[in-house]
């Protein structure tokens, strides 16, 4: 497919699934309120009130959807997160064109308890932040409409919506999870109006040999049918990926209770999806009753994988080696509120470093995600969000059972789901006074059945529950070689040795934390405090920032540069082994999470390839130098602009490339040329020792791929004063940056003469005063106002409003003296 092609049908099937889900369906984003905290009972939100009466109190605040009750202060560095109720209000315009049509608000997710209120009606209430849920208001509209308050409103309809995220032990997920339990109306709420008969659900089930000789299709369909309609007419047309009719099926059916089949449709030959070449088909329904016309259209797509017992993935008849990552549904500035734009800019960077599998981590995630996995060619293992804590009772038990149920029902019709995960960390106790490994494999047992009776074409799994990992098909032990446990180059060997222990091994989660911008000369010199020979798995208190056994996750610098080296070594490792079904490293953005306060950046757990803002730090360029086929080429090191050493000394220069080699300049004169080879740690060999200048260097690489050459560029500073301890915090405005409407403040800390001091690690604090705010609370390196120094230096961002005015920031530390600087603008 032509790549303007590829995305004029990314780009449709974006637009089309707004509409596939019902005949006329529009999201509601604007003219809401909020209210955090609670109301003394839905009276308070819908009475009449005059601006500054008793009646007006409390204050709602104008919010656009999707709105989170978290959207800073899960990072901020002095408060818990709130976890609480929350209330949003606003106005319908209701007009259904449907005579005797339903009129239903369709939820994408919203968190974590929910109620929803027309007037004083409550309408319905449901349990779960992650799951898609219908509210059906028809009746409660109509008896609005007809009653005394309705002149009040002059014709439209209040609607009120409970979000609440109080922490509750008989729900999933536990507060004991590393991620924040949010709170809101944090994905998309749909105005839908449907006929009087539509369908609820239509189910599409692919399937085809290894060899794509033979595709079948099953249609299947649930029907929303309050007035009990028992017959109508069908049609289905199903489009191959180039929008050409293959089948049309036309016949009259009887209207049942629950999911019927609808069609087994026979296909030969069908087009196949795979990652490199995602083509959908295109399937409308029509049904036709005495109601009127009800409409479906989706999208699926024909492949066959298989895990071979002890050994390889099997995609479409051939070995795939899945190289995958992470996701949670969290972002700077807004936590989960993100808008389908953030959503599209994130899976993009992740297919551009050349990933084609993903772990929606820890439970089901946006409908927008999944659309562009299915249309990027990105594979899915998707989660229920059972994760730590053990087991509570049957309200626990009942959440659990709906939420998989949902998400299978929900995502089962994407061909790039592969895999449905039963939980996560079920191994670690703490929620109840009882933790009992037998109940807790009874219930996964369940819930393994009951997957597979939902859905019987996808493998179940989980990660990290030794003791259920003969229950699931496919099982992810733990293996944090070099993090939280041994040294990275442990790493094959301990693969290798869990490998043979199950009949199907994924491994999900390796990695390391590091803080964006802090680089070392000699990241590893902490390495030889570590252990080896005792394994690679985490342990409880591991992740802990004291106590314990060395490990690089206490001991070293959270440095990017260790985490290259780590990465490295892992992507170098992973070709090697030819029994390896895949892996997926954790995680792709960093993210927030209540468990890590004294973190570099605070509240933020900083594993990610990048930053909370999508900011790439230097593995990414890893990633793709081994995972993307696009010829690429980045000289490591792009954030470190201020190397050090002594005059005259020779220092590594390393290349990230996946061309065949390439030719260093320093200064403009060359360094040599070298040829990539995966297995040349670190690097693949295109690696050089150079002198620098003190001062400023200019470091270029060109990259040839056969007669095809790409360049890359940097600048470096090179310091070779030595320095003492640090002393003193100098603040400036950067004057080179030039952004809308704000103004970038840095802070350097020195010696007492003067000296930048390069491996300051302090904990530092901005403060403000004047006009202006700075820009914190966003969960990065450059947006808190409580950070450590990377590489003895800091900055965060100063928003003007576009006004006049003054401000004076500050930078102050424990043992160091405040620096300020004065803007005017």
């Amino acid at each position: 497919m032509k790549r303007t092609g590829f995305w004029w049908m990314l780009w449709g099937i974006l637009l089309c699934s707004q509409l596939s889900r019902a005949q006329q369906s529009a999201r509601i984003t604007q003219t809401w309120e909020y209210l955090k905290g609670d109301l003394g009972g839905i009276w308070e939100a819908v009475r009449p009130a005059t601006e500054g009466s008793p009646e007006s109190v409390p204050l709602w605040q104008k919010v656009t959807l999707p709105h989170c009750f978290n959207a800073t202060d899960a990072v901020s560095p002095e408060d818990n997160y709130y976890e609480g109720p929350g209330w949003y209000r606003t106005l319908l315009d209701i007009k259904n064109p449907y005579t005797q049509g339903r009129t239903l608000l369709h939820f994408e997710g919203a968190g974590q308890k929910t109620t929803v209120y027309v007037y004083t009606t409550k309408v319905t209430s449901h349990t779960g932040g992650y799951d898609e849920w219908t509210a059906d208001i028809t009746e409660a509209v109509n008896r609005f409409l007809q009653s005394p308050e309705a002149k009040r409103f002059k014709g439209k309809i209040p609607v009120s919506v409970r979000c609440d995220n109080t922490r509750d032990l008989e729900m999933i997920p536990s507060d004991m999870s590393d991620f924040n339990v949010y709170g809101g109306l944090y994905r998309y709420v749909n105005l839908v109006y449907a006929p009087a008969l539509s369908f609820e659900t239509l189910q599409l089930q692919a399937q085809t040999d290894p060899a794509g000789n033979s595709g079948t299709l099953t249609v299947s369909a649930a029907f929303r049918n309050p007035g009990n309609l028992s017959k109508g007419t069908l049609e289905l047309r199903v489009l191959d990926p180039q929008n050409k009719v293959v089948k049309e099926v036309r016949q009259e059916i009887s209207i049942q209770q629950g999911i019927q089949q609808l069609a087994g449709i026979s296909l030969k030959k069908p087009v196949l999806w795979s990652p490199d070449q995602p083509q959908l088909y295109t399937v409308h329904a029509t049904l036709t009753t005495a109601a009127g016309t009800a409409q479906w259209t989706d999208h699926t797509g024909f492949r066959h994988f298989e895990f071979v017992t002890h050994g390889p993935f099997l995609f479409n008849g051939k070995r795939l080696l899945l190289q995958g990552t992470h996701r949670h549904e969290d972002h700077a500035g807004v936590a989960a509120a993100m808008t389908e734009d953030m959503i599209r800019q994130e899976m993009l960077l992740i297919k551009k470093m050349g990933a084609n599998f993903i772990r929606l981590g820890h439970y089901q995630q946006s409908r927008t995600v999944l659309e562009l996995c299915d249309s990027l060619g990105i594979l899915v293992w998707e989660e229920i969000p059972w994760c730590r804590g053990g087991l509570g009772g049957e309200v626990y038990k009942e959440q659990a059972r709906r939420m998989l149920t949902n998400m299978i029902s929900q995502h089962r019709n994407h061909p790039a789901v592969i895999l449905w995960g039963l939980g996560n960390e079920n191994d670690w106790p703490g929620d109840f006074p009882e933790f009992d490994k037998q109940q807790i494999r009874a219930f996964m047992s369940e819930l393994n059945a009951l997957a597979h009776q939902l859905d019987s074409t996808r493998k179940t799994t989980i990660r990290r529950c030794d003791f259920c990992k003969d229950i699931v098909d496919v099982y992810s032990p733990s293996i944090w070689a070099g993090w939280y446990r041994g040294r990275y180059t442990e790493y094959k060997q301990e693969s290798l040795k869990e490998i043979e222990k199950v009949p199907h091994f994924f491994h999900a989660e390796w990695g390391a934390d590091s803080h964006q911008g802090r680089f070392a000369e000699d990241p590893e010199k902490f390495v030889r405090q570590v252990a080896t020979g005792k394994g690679a798995d985490e342990r409880s208190g591991d992740f802990a920032l004291s106590g314990g056994n060395a490990r690089a996750s206490k001991d070293g610098d959270w440095s990017e540069s260790y985490a290259v080296n780590l990465v490295d070594w892992h992507l170098k490792e992973q070709e090697t082994m030819p029994q390896l079904t895949g892996t997926a490293y954790w995680v792709f953005k960093d993210f927030s999470t209540p468990l890590r306060p004294e973190n570099p950046v605070p509240y933020v757990n900083q594993k990610g390839i990048v930053a909370r803002d999508l900011t790439p730090k230097e593995i990414y360029y890893v990633f793709q130098s081994y995972w993307l086929k696009t010829p690429m080429v980045h000289i490591y090191g792009h954030n470190w602009p201020i190397r050090w050493g002594r005059e005259g000394e020779a220092k590594e220069i390393r290349v990230y490339s996946n061309c065949q080699e390439a030719e260093l300049f320093v200064n403009g004169k060359s360094a040599g040329v070298k040829k990539r080879n995966s297995q040349d740690f670190p690097a693949a060999g295109l690696r050089w020792n150079v002198p620098l200048q003190a001062g400023s260097n200019q470091v270029k690489v060109v990259a040839r791929n056969a007669k095809q050459t790409i360049t890359d560029e940097v600048t470096w500073q090179y310091q070779t004063d030595t320095w003492s301890k640090p002393v003193k915090l100098m603040v400036e405005e950067d004057k080179t940056f030039s952004g809308n409407n704000t103004r970038k403040i840095c802070v350097k800390a020195v010696d007492e003469k003067g000296v930048l001091c390069l491996d300051a690690a302090n904990e530092i604090t901005f403060s403000q005063a004047g006009d202006g705010a700075l820009q914190i609370d966003q969960g990065t390196a450059s947006g808190s106002r409580k950070v450590q120094l990377a590489n003895g230096q800091a900055c965060i961002y100063l928003q003007t409003g576009g006004n006049k005015g003054t401000a004076v920031v500050a930078a102050s530390g424990k043992e160091l003296q405040t620096g300020l600087t004065t803007i005017t603008f």
